[in-house]
């Protein structure tokens, strides 16, 4: 994740003298346990994330949302399990994610919980693919007070884009984005901090520098490069990159592809 001081500075708008405390006490007592061998943990947890949906409009094709192969029921988060659990921890988390394998903005509370959320002093983050971003929903999500939404953005064309957000319109991303960026000056808002997310793959790599430059011209402010998990990466796999430093794997010396960090 590159650093951003704008955004470093939103999250240390965040932190309080028991928050470092506890992320201290997390800290210390996990560098013992390395030592000693002895797993008990003292403090409560820095960060958390939440999933507020498992449901999802596109069809990705590595993505078991997309795939609908979920083993565990597709719903939606429920308020009143989400705010009894940041009101317990709210005094100690410093920062909460909004996003796991669904999309967000399905469930109809999520800002909702957003702006609980940041009414409890927590930094928000989420991830979208920006298809329900109507200027309602713009309007909404700055005036939520999240800390940072990414925009999921995997190619410049039509095209290119469809290959891997089956189903997604890149049309809409844009206008999604183009009202983000609309809201925040009319409300004059600091936050969200607005990513473009490029999940570099095979049909899209060569528009990395496209990509760049639309992020500039929308008022995006930052372009983050992904690399893609496949799930049975092998010489023919139509998304593994060719360039490798956007890929995710490698063949090792039987030849097999692996993940590079394994």
């Amino acid at each position: 994740m590159p650093w951003s001081l704008r955004d470093s500075l939103e999250w240390g708008r965040h932190l309080t003298g028991r928050k470092a405390a506890n992320a201290w006490r997390i800290w210390s007592s996990f560098r013992q346990a390395n030592r000693s061998g002895d797993p008990r943990i003292q403090g409560l947890p820095v960060t958390i994330s939440f999933e507020p949906t498992t449901a999802c409009n596109l069809r990705c094709p590595e993505c078991p949302s997309g795939l609908r192969s979920f083993t565990r029921p597709t719903g939606n988060l429920k308020a009143d399990l989400f705010q009894r659990v940041i009101d317990e921890l709210a005094p100690d988390l410093w920062g909460l994610t909004f996003y796991f394998q669904g999309e967000p903005y399905i469930n109809p509370g999520f800002l909702d919980m957003v702006a609980h959320a940041r009414q409890r002093g927590i930094y928000t983050a989420t991830s979208t693919n920006a298809h329900f971003l109507d200027e309602e929903k713009a309007e909404a999500t700055v005036r939520s007070g999240l800390s940072r939404l990414i925009i999921s953005l995997d190619g410049t064309t039509q095209d290119t884009y469809a290959q891997y957000r089956r189903e997604g319109h890149l049309d809409q991303v844009i206008a999604g984005t183009e009202r983000i960026v609309k809201w925040k000056r009319k409300l004059r808002s600091r936050t969200p901090h607005v990513v473009f997310q490029f999940l570099v793959v095979r049909p899209n790599e060569h528009q990395v520098p496209e990509a760049r430059q639309l992020a500039r011209r929308l008022g995006v402010d930052a372009l983050w490069l992904k690399t893609a998990q496949i799930y049975d990466p092998r010489d023919d796999h139509p998304l593994i990159p060719t360039q490798d430093k956007y890929s995710r794997y490698r063949r090792n010396a039987h030849g097999v592809w692996e993940v590079k960090n394994a």
